[in-house]
């Protein structure tokens, strides 16, 4: 049986009060309409239909070729968007997932659930419904006696006794696509708003005694759609909930889940200990048995298995397994740290090499850097990278002692086994096994200072 899906994305979302259109609003990392997306993929055979509008550059942006795009230059209504994407299902005989594009709690199951449901009853038309303890606003689920779906009215056309329903249209739906096409072709603006609904298809299709159904969604959550920012912050605190959930019953320990913020693409291994105020964003992968202390904000990062970070910043780094970072490190991008180093307190590193074993322990700055394996960065060493023109690079070898207050002047190299005094100013190579000493000879003038008092009075 060939099934597909659409989404309709077409509209601007007015009550967001943004020049961002609705669909591309965040919850948990992605736009609202990629988790839609992500979720419908699973009951479609091939790319999903996106029907867009103002932001249509965005969603071309976004999804590039998973999926194919219809315009819906103008509002007319959720019939009218669907027509507009209509010329993908002629001559197609199965069914068609239709969904709004700002649901992001909606799950892959219950879009099986919804499919499984029409075809296995030979529906023509099957809606996702929800019972909810105050259907304002929403379009009211009208049955028959036989249970059946006799219409959806809106909520502005309805009825007082209709609006006291509490069975609601989730704005999801699945149909047999030949039906649908011919139902569309019936379909009038004769309503309050002078739109063509989608809705109406269901009653059209019963005047034609086709059957029409209703699947019930199991968590009434995957029914809501975002419509405020209200609503978004709704949305988020439950996507979250569930994300972390998720990754307790995979193996990883929240010490408090209500105040750690992971978003929906990190992966994180079992054993994982993780801890209050936490930012884990974009495409971050934590290892098995680390320790991920508070306040940590971690994005696009990969950290290996056994390592301890502690109220630190990594911004698109790889950190290797056994290492640890903290407190108050910056890991800035394009940075790779091997396995058992240590990046101390108040350290920054930037786009730099930090090899298996080196300690980089506090108040110190390496940018463009490679350094090799068991090296010592001694307190408040500088890699002085940049002469206000160019960046350059400085390349330590493996087993290097480097003292506290050493400036270390790009482009620079400096052999296996060297030693760099304290207070050095290193402005030329240094080879292997060397003892490098670049600071002025000490001197003490006796009773100086006393000489010095005398004069000022």
């Amino acid at each position: 049986m060939y099934k597909t899906s659409l989404i309709l994305a077409a509209g601007d979302g007015k009550r967001m009060k943004s020049e961002t259109p609705k669909v591309m609003h965040k919850v948990c990392g992605y736009p609202l309409v990629k988790h839609v997306f992500n979720a419908v993929k699973t009951v479609s055979d091939d790319e999903p239909i996106v029907i867009t509008g103002r932001c249509g550059e965005l969603l071309h942006n976004l999804f590039n070729d998973e999926a194919r795009y219809a315009e819906q230059t103008e509002r007319r209504g959720t019939a009218h968007a669907v027509m507009c994407g209509e010329h993908y299902l002629k001559g197609k005989s199965g069914y068609v997932t239709i969904t709004a594009g700002d649901m992001p709690m909606i799950t892959g199951a219950t879009f099986e659930k919804l499919v499984l449901t029409a075809i296995n009853n030979n529906m023509s038309a099957c809606v996702l419904t929800a019972v909810v303890d105050n259907a304002d606003g929403y379009g009211r689920i009208i049955r028959d006696i036989d249970g059946s779906v006799k219409g959806i009215v809106e909520h502005r056309d309805a009825t007082d006794e209709q609006k006291s329903i509490r069975e609601i249209n989730t704005s999801i739906y699945c149909f047999n696509i030949e039906d649908l096409l011919d139902s569309l072709k019936l379909v009038d603006s004769n309503n309050a708003q002078g739109e063509l609904y989608l809705t109406d298809t269901l009653g059209i299709l019963r005047s034609q005694g086709k059957k029409v159904g209703a699947c019930i969604v199991d968590d009434v959550t995957e029914s809501m759609g975002i419509n405020d920012r209200v609503q978004l912050s709704q949305a988020e605190k439950m996507m979250r909930k569930r994300i972390n959930e998720n990754l307790m019953r995979q193996g990883v320990t929240f010490i408090d889940p209500d105040n750690t913020y992971v978003e929906a693409c990190v992966e994180i291994g079992a054993d994982t200990v993780i801890y209050a105020g936490n930012v884990l964003t974009g495409n971050t992968v934590i290892g098995k048995n680390c320790i991920i202390y508070p306040n940590n904000r971690i994005e696009d990062s990969v950290i290996g298995d056994d390592a301890e970070i502690q109220s630190s910043v990594i911004l698109s780094s790889k950190i290797g397994d056994g290492t640890t970072v903290g407190p108050y490190a910056y890991v800035r991008p394009e940075t790779v740290v091997g396995n058992k180093a240590r990046i101390g307190d108040f350290v920054e590193i930037k786009k730099s090499q930090i090899g298996d074993g080196t300690k980089v322990s506090h108040l110190t700055y390496v940018g463009d850097a490679k350094i090799g394996k068991n090296c010592n960065m001694g307190c408040g060493t500088v890699f002085v990278n940049y002469d206000g023109k160019n960046k350059y690079k400085t390349v330590v070898g493996d087993h290097v002692f480097i003292g506290c207050n050493a400036n270390l002047i790009a482009p620079l190299n400096i052999g296996d086994n060297a030693l760099i005094a304290a207070g050095s100013t290193v402005t030329e190579d240094v080879g292997d096994n060397d003892l490098c000493i670049a600071r002025s000879r000490q001197t003490n003038k006796k009773g100086w200072v006393l000489n010095y008092k005398n004069w000022k009075q």
